[in-house]
């Protein structure tokens, strides 16, 4: 103990920059593998996106179930030094696993590339990302309290100073590992194949991880370290459990009232014990609304994400791609913690508001249900933009004359002229039931009927080329395409099949007059290139497409020249996205705000507010509130299909404000407390019950001083 005082620097413990180090590299280990899970589980493992996603969701969920278990083991077991240590020796062995199981020479003995049996590459990767679930959770609450126990009494300051410190390096490691990570995915790797290189990109956080560990083992000598009581919670649990019953057995009038439930312990508990488990019970109580928040801060990885699909990406000169804006958030809190702290709160201080811990968490909360209210308004104006696909018993159809005579279409309630190489204006609505006839006429030649079973909630694109000669084709583009990319289909006016590649995409086989499917790419300009017996050898077959945008797709005809040499039209079936994506930032910009007034609050208010021999207990019941969070979205999203989004937002931040107002109001009624002084006061009190027993004289003169 004596040794930890002279190690300091800037009124700071120096052991806690070994702390501060050790979480950089965890976060950026931990987010730089959950960065590569879901594509990793759809493009290795060959799983499909639901499963997929549920099985990432459980894994993120069970990462916050685990600290309660990490915290009881610090808590009453092995002390938190002990528990982080062990602990990351567990998660170390999940990350190599895990980078193990993606390497697919493991299995791959006929070296073709892909593993012969999945199942030992599934077991494999279950294992590690259960040891990794049980690794990052357990040490989650023990490290933010490890570093809190490093401070003295009366450095509330510093200390307070330390959790924002500790947020910045939770979010600098997620940053870059965001940015590292994928880079790493895209290099080549593999000893008999080569291919993405998985191995490589989960084998840099198990190096980091194991790095982590040996940075904070290094500081060994210089922690304050706390022997852990006994098994707390069992006794918390009892003595909870013996209240309750205590108190119910003298329901009746007859028996006196007492202050406090818990004081129904007092037969069989010590005070002691009793107070200290009040100080949970009341910052618990606290807590239950909390979760509320985290459901909508954890949106921005989904719904947001998904809205920023509806956006353009070019912001000046630069191109972002949806899924990139998720990083605003960690750039953000890297710069609004430090200005928070050394600018914003020093000023509402001046101004003489006493801006309690509590106060921030409920102005947080304001705050992320402003940001869902920005979203709601951009969600309107992106609505506005789209296009309208068809609904239930709905049917759209585009007519499109890839021949060279003018011809017409008559279809219910109106007749489309058509030249050559032209299309209608945009897709046509149709009710199923209404849609009877649609008959279309060459000039000098019989009308024809067209015959199709149109599929409801489809689109469709008629292609006419010659009289009574016509192909129905069906789209199944019914929304914009995902991840904000461009889809292009191709339509071959030539006799003999065409095959088209595009930037290593195949358009195989395109026969006479026909469409292809759509592939999808994104932003920027691709090249193509155009095969077919029937071009002759000294025509152009490579082409640009003009700079495709975000969200949009075309139709590409290749029609025959003079010269039997192709060239091509483009027809637009889908506009690309106009809404900026820049837009998003105001929201970001709250709800980012809001998690520093409410999270960086909430991990040290957690903190002081608990009994020095239950701190990782409470800072696990604060990742609790996360968890929970997660899990309010997962119910949410499956129950609540609203059919428009913008009012989905609406009814989050709603539901936000409420729990805000809620939350204040329980907050007036909490009085903060100091753990260290009422601790000390029974150590006191304990002393002289001790001297007492020993010294009758002194006790006598202990009575006489309190009467006066």
């Amino acid at each position: 103990m004596g040794m930890s005082k002279s190690w300091s620097c800037l009124g700071y413990p120096l052991s806690i920059f070994f702390i501060v180090v050790n979480e950089f590299c965890e976060r950026f280990s931990y987010y730089g593998m959950r960065a590569l899970l879901i594509l990793y589980f759809t493009n290795f493992i060959r799983w499909d996106d639901n499963l997929s996603t549920a099985i990432y969701h459980t894994f993120v969920a069970l990462c916050y179930l685990t600290p309660i278990l990490g915290a009881l083991i610090a808590d009453s077991w092995l002390g938190k030094f002990k528990t982080i240590v062990s602990l990351s020796i567990v998660y170390t062995i999940g990350q190599v696993v895990l980078s193990v199981s993606s390497i697919t020479d493991l299995t791959d003995h006929n070296h073709d590339g892909t593993p012969d049996s999945l199942p030992v590459h599934v077991a494999l990767s279950m294992i590690g990302l259960a040891l990794i679930a049980l690794g990052t959770g357990g040490i989650k609450p023990c490290v933010s309290a490890f570093g809190g126990d490093q401070f003295e009494e009366g450095q509330e300051k510093q200390r307070n100073r330390f959790f924002s410190i500790f947020y910045l390096a939770i979010n600098a490691g997620s940053l870059l590992s965001t940015i590292i990570t994928p880079m790493l995915r895209v290099q080549q790797c593999g000893i008999h194949s080569k291919q993405a290189c998985y191995p490589l990109a989960f084998g840099v956080p198990a190096a980091l991880m194991a790095v982590a560990l040996m940075v904070f083992i290094l500081g060994s000598g210089m922690y304050k370290k706390f022997q852990p009581q006994g098994n707390i919670m069992g006794k918390v649990v009892k003595c909870i459990g013996f209240a309750i019953k205590n108190r119910f057995r003298h329901r009746s009038k007859t028996f006196p009232k007492r202050e406090h439930w818990l004081d129904w312990a007092k037969e069989k508990y010590d005070e002691r014990l009793i107070s200290q488990i009040k100080m949970v019970t009341r910052v618990m109580f606290l807590y239950i609304p909390l979760p509320m928040f985290w459901a909508l801060f954890d949106q921005q990885g989904s719904r947001w994400t998904l809205q920023a699909t509806t956006m353009s990406g070019r912001i000046g000169t630069m191109e972002i791609q949806p899924d990139q804006m998720q990083t605003v958030n960690a750039i953000l809190i890297v710069i609004m913690v430090p200005v928070f702290d050394v600018v914003l709160y020093p000023l509402i201080a001046k101004c003489g508001f006493n801006f309690t811990s509590l106060k921030k968490m409920t102005v947080g909360m304001f705050l992320a249900s402003m940001a869902f209210v920005v979203a709601a308004i951009v969600q309107v104006e992106i609505d506005k933009t789209l296009p309208v696909f068809p609904n239930g018993n709905e049917v759209q159809i585009k007519v499109l004359n890839i021949g060279n005579s003018n011809m017409s279409v008559s279809l219910p309630g109106e007749i489309v002229p058509l030249d050559p190489m032209s299309q209608t204006n945009g897709f046509m609505t149709f009710d199923v039931n209404t849609l009877t006839s649609i008959n279309m006429s060459f000039p000098g030649s019989p009308v024809t009927a067209v015959t199709d079973n149109f599929e409801q909630g489809q689109r469709h694109t008629l292609l006419v080329w010659a009289p009574s000669h016509y192909q129905v084709v069906k789209d199944g583009l019914n929304e914009k395409p995902e991840k904000g990319e461009n889809g292009i289909r191709f339509v071959n006016t030539y006799n003999e099949l065409i095959t088209i590649t595009m930037s290593g995409k195949v358009f195989a086989n395109i026969s006479s007059y026909n469409a292809s499917k759509y592939q999808f790419f994104p932003s920027g300009r691709k090249g193509y290139t155009i095969n077919s017996t029937e071009i002759p050898s000294q025509c152009q077959t490579n082409f640009d497409t003009p700079y495709l945008e975000f969200g949009s797709a075309y139709t590409y005809v290749i029609q025959k020249k003079n010269d039997g040499c192709p060239e091509v039209k483009m027809f637009e079936d889908i506009a690309a996205n106009t809404v900026n994506m820049a837009l998003q930032i105001p929201q970001y910009f709250l709800l980012t705000c809001g998690e520093v007034v409410f999270s960086v609050t909430g991990l040290e208010f957690s903190y002081s507010q608990a009994p020095s021999n239950m701190k990782s207990v409470l800072q696990a019941g604060w990742l609790l509130t996360v968890a929970v969070g997660n899990i309010i979205v997962l119910i949410v999203a499956g129950a609540g299909q609203f059919s428009k989004q913008w009012a989905e937002y609406v009814l989050f931040a709603a539901l936000l404000l409420v729990v805000c107002v809620i939350f204040a109001i329980m907050a007036r009624f909490y009085t903060y407390i100091n753990p260290a002084e009422i601790e000390a006061q029974f150590d006191e009190d304990e002393k002289k019950k001790s001297l007492g027993k020993s010294n009758p004289y002194f006790m006598s003169e202990a009575n006489s001083q309190t009467q006066m």
